[in-house]
């Protein structure tokens, strides 16, 4: 094909022809990277289009005419389904006083799913009147106590958000790292087998109800099982595939239990039934354990979940499924018995999930393959960085109603108070990276953002929970001040906030750094993410020296980035020192640092502020290095101090107190949240 007429379908396709990064650099894509991509997308192998778009979405307060003229229905011969079975006439000017949710327009042979939506998403009634909090960000697999098994748990998670931590040092909210459901040997929570499912090594054994009724023997060894588990915890790394282990002995005793509990049984029916796709999880996993982990390499008739022979073992196997369907049900119950807070618990929605889990099993007709997702050149990943994760064909997930996306966001949002969605920027495009090329050599592809965005404040609004957008990286103009009218929180981190004129900061202390009160409102505000150094590996050079030593940084990289990072910690004090919360001779101080950063990002405007734990506890080490498989041990550093202790540690109480001080809590509960004068904030 003329490498004009490939440029020509690539265009037309959503497929970008030439794209910056984030350095600046121009990237003009290469021709073998456009048809791999238009390959995977199947482009030109589509049915041709019906009569009738397959989805509209529209808002609350929008007309249909104030769309463009293809995106609606004629209105003749055409009958309208709510979500809830009513029929009712089509509105003239849809969407009129139709309710939210996901309703159906039908014709002679034609169908079309009609989404309405809220016009932004769920927001606080506090954070709109100028109210203010903060809160911890904690990895929970690495948050442990003595009473969990090597493995931070939702016992544990209780234990953080209640009386005896978040109540203690005045925290409002826990922003928690994914807990999608994965492969025992997968350590990152951003690599999930699923992400409408959830993790049953975040179950805490001794909270099952079904433990109290084990017969002697079966107790006696749950106990063992549980020295073991606690023996765990005493390592230096976190054994995923031990706790595994213990616990699938220990959660299978227990399942054996709940025959001839009439009400349990009835409890699980109840939860199965409401519950999509929940039996098609279990059966899943069942499957993994009796053909491996990667469905890919099954035997044929069981590598779709709508096959004869998939159905056929669900039925052999109602034990199996059952037990798996059990476990999901009890990750629900504990996580519900966690102490509510202020703001709330905070989940995470990761970006993509493992091509050999469930949910590429599920959706694998909406998948690409061929390609997988990553970012291009960046200052996390200076040549590129490839996910491994498969991209949904955006034409293909039209086609669905959205509903991959709906129910995945419905899942992450289920049982918490809000949701961060890992790299927000795939609302409006993803950097796909085609097999065999490297990343630097991927291109981005556009997804359907105006509907996308809809879905998800339909989604917000019916759960109640607050967004918060991770905008981090190469974000294109305009992202942001669209999430930003969608009332989505946009992410940002003292590391990399500066004034958006380049040159106003050049004569005042600190640089361009930005100050406290430029920050903007609609904002979580941290320090640091898991994927960057802490506050002490930072500024004490030990985290650079890490990175060399694994081989990250180069030995001839390495003194240029020595000094750029110097230059960056002197920036940062002189700003600490210039907004009074640094006196000079503390600028090489390590504690007083860690503390004064955290009181600046406290007096900011940003509706929340939040502090790692791994912060809290001044430790040295990250989570995770970018870009690393074996050089460092990423997702399997447990906390250095153990929940217990967790609040009297001085470190602790003293970051969480500059905190408390600038973000108060509410001193009962019928009393507003304080809230101060707010002055403007840029963008």
């Amino acid at each position: 094909m003329p490498f004009d007429e490939l440029r020509r379908r690539a265009r037309a396709a959503g497929v970008a022809i030439s794209f910056g990064d984030a350095t600046g650099q121009h990237h003009e894509v290469p021709e073998a990277t456009l048809e791999a991509v238009l390959a995977a997308m199947g482009a030109g192998q589509d049915e041709p289009p019906g009569p009738s778009p397959p989805v509209v979405v529209l808002r609350r307060g929008e007309s249909s005419s104030q769309r463009s003229a293809h995106s609606f229905l004629p209105p003749e011969r055409a009958r309208l389904v709510l979500e809830s079975g009513e029929e009712r006439p089509l509105p003239a000017e849809p969407p009129g006083d139709l309710p939210l949710g996901y309703h159906r327009v039908e014709g002679d042979g034609w169908s079309t799913m009609l989404v309405v939506a809220p016009s932004r998403c769920h927001l606080p009634e506090w954070l709109d009147r100028g109210g203010r909090a903060w809160g911890f960000a904690a990895q929970l697999y690495a948050a442990r106590s003595r009473a969990s098994w090597g493995f931070g748990d939702l016992g544990d998670l209780a234990m953080l958000a209640g009386p005896e931590v978040a109540g203690e040092l005045g925290a409002a909210f826990v922003l928690l790292n994914p807990l999608h459901a994965a492969a025992p040997t997968q350590p990152s929570p951003y690599f999930p087998s699923t992400r409408l499912f959830r993790n049953p090594l975040y179950l805490r054994v001794e909270a099952v109800a079904e433990l109290a009724r084990l017969d002697q023997e079966s107790r006696a060894r749950v106990a063992e099982l549980a020295v073991a588990g606690r023996r765990l915890g005493l390592g230096a790394r976190i054994d995923r595939e031990a706790v595994y282990r213990l616990k699938d002995e220990a959660l299978r005793r227990c399942h054996q239990a709940l025959d001839g509990v009439q009400e349990r049984l009835a409890g699980l029916a109840a939860y199965r039934a409401a519950t999509p796709g929940v039996d098609d999880f279990a059966t899943f996993c069942g499957l993994q354990h009796e053909f491996g982990p990667d469905w890919r390499a099954w035997p044929a008739a069981y590598r779709h979940p709508g096959n004869a022979a998939v159905r056929r073992w669900a039925a052999d196997h109602p034990g199996e499924v059952r037990y798996h369907a059990w476990l999901q049900w009890l990750l629900e119950e504990q996580l519900a018995a966690v102490p509510p807070l202020p703001v709330g618990l905070l989940g995470d929605l990761a970006i993509g999930v493992d091509p050999a889990g469930f949910d590429a099993w599920t959706f694998q007709g909406e998948l690409a393959s061929g390609v997988t997702v990553g970012a291009p050149p960046d200052l996390l990943g200076p040549h590129g960085q490839d996910w491994g994760l498969p991209p949904f064909v955006p034409a293909r997930l039209t086609a669905t109603g959205y509903q991959p996306f709906a129910r995945t966001v419905r899942a992450g949002m289920a049982g918490v108070q809000g949701l961060r969605i890992d790299h927000v920027m795939g609302l409006f495009r993803l950097f796909w990276v085609p097999e065999g090329l490297p990343p630097a050599e991927g291109t981005y592809v556009r997804y359907p953002a105006e509907d996308l965005l809809g879905v998800l404040a339909l989604e917000s609004e019916r759960a109640r929970a607050l967004v918060i957008g991770e905008d981090l990286g190469t974000v294109a103009p305009g992202v942001r001040e669209r999430l930003a009218a969608e009332r989505v929180l946009s992410y940002r981190l003292a590391w990399f906030e500066r004034d958006p004129d380049p040159g106003a900061g050049r004569e005042r202390p600190g640089g361009g750094r930005r100050r406290a009160a430029d920050y903007p409102r609609l904002a979580l505000t941290a320090a640091t993410t898991h994927d960057l150094p802490t506050v002490t590996g930072f500024f004490s050079g030990e985290d650079l020296a890490h990175l060399h030593d694994i081989g990250v940084v180069s030995g001839a990289d390495l003194a240029g980035a020595a000094a750029s990072q110097q230059a960056d910690r002197e920036e940062l004090a002189d700003l600490l020192i210039a907004e009074g919360l640094l006196a000079p001779e503390h600028a090489d101080d390590l504690d007083e640092l860690r503390v004064a950063l955290h009181a600046f990002l406290a007096r900011t405007p940003s509706m929340l502020v939040a502090a790692t734990l791994e912060d809290a506890v001044a430790t040295s080490e990250r989570p995770n290095v970018p870009g690393t498989i074996d050089q460092h041990p990423n997702w399997c550093l447990p906390l250095p101090v153990l929940l217990d202790e967790l609040a009297a540690d001085p470190r602790v109480r003293r970051l969480a107190g500059v905190l408390a001080a600038e973000r108060p809590l509410p001193r009962s509960a019928d009393q507003s949240w304080p809230s101060v004068p707010l002055p403007p904030a840029s963008p």
